[in-house]
């Protein structure tokens, strides 16, 4: 079902969608396809919300830049200096992480309004990004269809074709606290990860281009360990592009016994503790995993290609799952 939730300085009017399925309940804007809640039972079968967001429309305008919930687009995390190459044109992107491009621009699709129309168990939000919107090339056709499925898990499909050579990476910029409302940081969940390499950044965080092995240091989540503070990182999935979601890694609040799980098709997944946070949150009060493909990957041809050409079609799909032990 669908309720109104605000309306823009234009006029145009943004709903708020709720799913439910198998203990899970979850609520979903038209704008930014944001995801405003997700609430899963504790281990006593006490339900509350473990994602962050605001209450209203106000909340997500009047504080923008963390991203929380949003559909992340045209391009998800940094390109360097705003540009980058593509069949011998450079494309000249609208910075808004000087001097760099982060999560498609200033006018990303976090702030766009998406239509929306119900599926079984879910919704299937589309918009068209024209060509030159942001910067990008490409007349860009973008569907995300959002499920729950039989045991309460939150699946994200992303779709899209275009009519020129363009770049794409989407995802969805959840922040987690298992342990719900008022429960303090996340920095004391504990963390898996199935990646025994990640890519070092220099001071703008941009990739070096180096595939750096974790090697048992503060990178290595291998094994279940505190989060802790001080990541905003890209990690090499051992299992690389799948045609398939395979899980890779597993977030567990000891104080709940909420456990998430992300399995994924992408080759990456952006770990970030959120240290930066700004109020009405504080710093390290939620731990974004970010499934995607590598940061600056279009300046960057040694990583997986992000390059879509008219006549194939971008496919990329996510599952969160939810338990308690």
């Amino acid at each position: 079902m669908s309720e109104h939730f605000g309306t823009l300085s234009d006029g145009t009017e943004v709903h708020r969608w709720t799913l439910e399925r198998a203990g899970t309940r979850v609520r979903v804007l038209s704008y930014g396809g944001i995801v405003q809640s997700v609430e899963v039972p504790d281990r006593d079968g006490r339900a509350a919300n473990v994602v962050l967001g605001f209450a209203d429309l106000e909340g997500y305008l009047a504080h923008p830049e963390p991203f929380l919930g949003a559909l992340i687009g045209r391009y998800a995390n940094r390109i360097a200096h705003a540009r980058f190459p593509l069949d011998d044109v450079t494309y000249a992107l609208e910075p808004n992480n000087a001097p760099n491009s982060l999560h498609g621009g200033p006018r990303g699709f976090d702030k766009r309004v998406w239509d929306v129309v119900p599926v079984e168990h879910g919704l299937r939000l589309s918009r068209v990004a024209p060509h030159g919107e942001e910067g990008f090339p490409g007349r860009l056709e973008v569907t995300a269809t959002y499920t729950l499925d039989a045991s309460g898990a939150l699946r994200f499909v992303y779709e899209a074709v275009t009519d020129a050579p363009t770049v794409v990476n989407l995802t969805n910029h959840s922040y987690f606290n298992l342990g719900g409302p008022g429960s303090g940081g996340a920095g004391g969940h504990e963390l898996r990860l199935a990646a025994s390499r990640y890519t070092p950044v220099d001071a703008d965080l941009i990739p070096t281009g180096e595939l750096a092995q974790v090697a048992d240091g503060r990178f290595d989540f291998r094994s279940t360990r505190k989060v802790g503070a001080g990541y905003d990182h890209n990690f090499v999935l051992d299992k690389g592009v799948t045609d398939t979601p395979v899980e890779v890694a597993e977030l567990h609040d000891p104080a709940s016994g909420r456990v998430l799980t992300v399995a994924t098709t992408e080759p990456g997944l952006q770990l970030y503790t959120a240290d930066h946070l700004g109020e009405p949150f504080e710093p390290g009060e939620g731990v974004a995993l970010e499934t995607q493909h590598f940061p600056d990957s279009p300046n960057r041809p040694e990583f997986p290609s992000t390059v879509l050409r008219p006549g194939a079609a971008y496919r990329s799909e996510t599952v969160y799952g939810f338990s308690a032990r």
